[in-house]
């Protein structure tokens, strides 16, 4: 079998960090599992971590100092790997989409921040914060805006968007808005970069009627599932839940319409937004 993936450890502070810990347990003579042990956690998480798909908390680096003897290293390092642009709830599942080889998600209120125009990110965000000031706001759509640049690369990852028809009505920040939002999206549907299908009312109930949720595979580690609602968001590894929330996709996948017929849908609001837009 082939060895694991070599890790780019300039990639990011966690990605040195999980360079180095691959490199210490493999001196060590230990394998994933063994290390896990004493951390009370699989061979997995251990490997997620190597990955750089899990971020390393306190408790676990005292621990893995302690087990491979490497006098505080992974303990004084950590706390710089666990610095992020993205609020606490979401900025795990951030860093581990940037490194993911396939992304799947269910949109049910919002167009998904990685398919999100400028003005669109900004109407967002001002929602949320109606009291921030500006310079807070723009800082907030940069963030949201680079996340984007995952795009740049023509195939990876792959992309595949269902979002609800309530995505598509809500009107974020105007008729105007709203038609470069969607248009953006179509876009990318026509460039082939991305999968988008629409999951239309009269779908009726659905697999994934309780929220939002995003799928992430990677070439070297198990997959992710993130879930999130009002403020807060969990990254869920447990094979059997990410599982549930596989087939949960699947099932919303085979209800929505048809990429084609999606993306006549998604076209055709746009241009119902701009006609509203005229004076």
């Amino acid at each position: 079998m082939p060895g694991p993936k070599p890790l780019d450890p300039s990639s990011s502070p966690r990605a040195m960090l999980g360079a180095e810990l691959r490199h210490k347990r493999e001196e060590a003579g230990l394998t994933q599992e063994e290390l896990g042990r004493p951390l009370f956690v699989s061979g997995s998480f251990i490997g997620q971590l190597e990955a750089g798909t899990r971020r390393m908390q306190r408790e676990y680096a005292v621990k893995i100092d302690e087990v491979l003897k490497t006098d505080g290293y992974f303990a004084r390092n950590c706390t710089a790997a666990r610095k992020s642009k993205y609020p606490d709830h979401f900025a795990e599942a951030a860093e581990a989409e940037a490194i993911a080889t396939a992304i799947k998600e269910y949109a049910p209120q919002l167009i998904p921040g990685l398919l999100q125009a400028k003005a669109y990110a900004w109407a967002v965000f001002r929602a949320y914060q109606p009291t921030a000031t500006e310079d807070v706001i723009d800082d907030l759509v940069e963030a949201r805006l680079e996340r984007t640049h995952l795009l740049d690369d023509p195939t990876t990852p792959l992309l595949w968007v269902v979002l609800d028809e309530a995505v598509l009505r809500r009107e974020v920040g105007g008729p105007a808005v709203m038609a470069e939002a969607l248009r953006h999206v179509a876009a990318l549907a026509r460039k082939h970069r991305i999968i988008v299908q629409v999951l239309p009312f009269k779908a009726g109930a659905h697999a994934a009627l309780n929220g939002a949720l995003k799928l992430m595979a990677f070439e070297d580690a198990p997959s992710l599932a993130y879930l999130e609602v009002l403020g807060t968001g969990q990254l869920e590894d447990y094979p059997a839940a990410v599982a549930r929330y596989e087939l949960s996709y699947d099932l919303v996948g085979a209800t929505a319409l048809s990429p084609q017929q999606s993306l006549a849908l998604i076209e055709s609001v746009a241009e119902d937004y701009a006609h509203e837009d005229q004076p």
